[in-house]
């Protein structure tokens, strides 16, 4: 019986990661996530050691689960410091999605990119963090939510926060 090349669960099947033909074992519950939108639960923290395999395949996957974790910031940070050897991240990349991009634009209708420095143009309040990002503050490095072009991500007083384009204008 294969175990799941992902979590570890017994009882995984064959699944073929393309374009290329390599094939890895994934469980029903990691191939569920692989193959429509995955939600975030406690199940894809094995995410933590899959993207550090020594199998490239198994890294092309965790990548992708990775990748389409918008909500979960920790799926967010995990990826900031994953390294994939550049051939494989051309691999994962090109698996992910044939979707038309989304494109970021702020207030005035610049198109924003991930690194960039917005800032704030009306003091927000941050649901569950407690405090108010005030006007005028500058959000650097900001990533973009890849699903969704009204929203960005950044930190505000250390908080990672998502953020309303339409709040914001380019630096």
């Amino acid at each position: 019986m294969q175990t799941c090349s992902l979590c570890g669960a017994e009882g995984a099947t064959d699944y073929t990661v393309g374009p290329r033909e390599d094939v890895i074992a994934l469980c029903d519950t990691c191939r569920a996530g692989v193959e429509q939108a995955p939600q975030d639960a406690p199940h894809w923290q094995c995410l933590h050691e899959a993207v550090w395999s020594t199998e490239p395949a198994v890294q092309v996957v965790a990548y992708r689960v990775l990748k389409r974790l918008v909500g979960a910031p920790w799926a967010h940070e995990l990826l900031e410091i994953a390294y994939l050897e550049p051939d494989v991240l051309t691999w994962a990349e090109a698996g992910l999605s044939d979707d038309p991009e989304v494109i970021h634009r702020d207030t005035n209708g610049a198109v924003l990119a991930a690194g960039d420095t917005v800032t704030l143009i009306k003091d927000l309040p941050v649901k569950g963090a407690g405090f108010t990002a005030k006007r005028g503050t500058a959000v650097r490095n900001i990533a973009l939510v890849p699903d969704n072009a009204a929203h960005i991500e950044g930190r505000v007083e250390g908080q990672r926060i998502v953020i309303l384009t339409e709040f914001v204008k380019k630096s």
